[in-house]
Parts: C-alpha cells; sequence; structure tokens
C-alpha cells in the first residue's frame, strides 16, 4: 500500500505513465491502473523507476484486457524489453490477480 503524500512525491512518474498510456491509446481505467500499481510498487532508487512504470502499464493493460506487446509497452516509456520481463509478472501477483502462463 501507499500513502497519499507518495501521490503527490511521484506526480511526474504518475504524468509519464499517464502519456505513455495515452500514446498506446489505453483507457483512463487502464492508466489509473498502471498509476495504482506503480505506486504500490515505487522503488527507492530512482534508476528503477522506469521499468517499474512500464511494467506497472504492461501489468494494468494485461490486467484490464487492452494488452500490449512488451516492445511496445517499453518503446512508449524508453525502457528495454528485459526491464519490463523481470518485473510484471510479481507486479500482478502481488496486486491478486495471476500472471498468465503463457
Amino acid at each position: 500500500m501507499y500513502r497519499a503524500r507518495d501521490r503527490l512525491e511521484h506526480s511526474d512518474w504518475l504524468d509519464r505513465l499517464d502519456e505513455a498510456g495515452a500514446e498506446l491509446d489505453l483507457s483512463e481505467s487502464t492508466r489509473s491502473t498502471a498509476g495504482e500499481l506503480f505506486l504500490t510498487h515505487v522503488p527507492d532508487a530512482d534508476r528503477s523507476k522506469p521499468a517499474v512504470a512500464a511494467a506497472s502499464l504492461y501489468a494494468a493493460a494485461l490486467i484490464t484486457g487492452e494488452e500490449r506487446s512488451q516492445p511496445t509497452v517499453a518503446e512508449a516509456l524508453d525502457v528495454s524489453r528485459l526491464s519490463i520481463q523481470s518485473r510484471w509478472k510479481e507486479i500482478m501477483a502481488d496486486a491478486g490477480f495471476q500472471p498468465p502462463s503463457w
């Protein structure tokens, strides 16, 4: 869980997530879910935040049924596909969802 002040503290990242989601033509609901996932998993290290943001957006798209490919999401947030691949399952599982096994 995150605190209300985390939303203010990480507002730049939430804006980036929203912009990337809009670029990928994802619904507001999916973009909001991505923000919630990000805030719940935001790392302390700044260098890890882009990867967690991308993995959160990818996981949110899966959760809401608006699937996008890992390379597409990675490009929208300027990270490598491997950054998403190594984090998205944990984010989904922590949110209470069963990640697909493909």
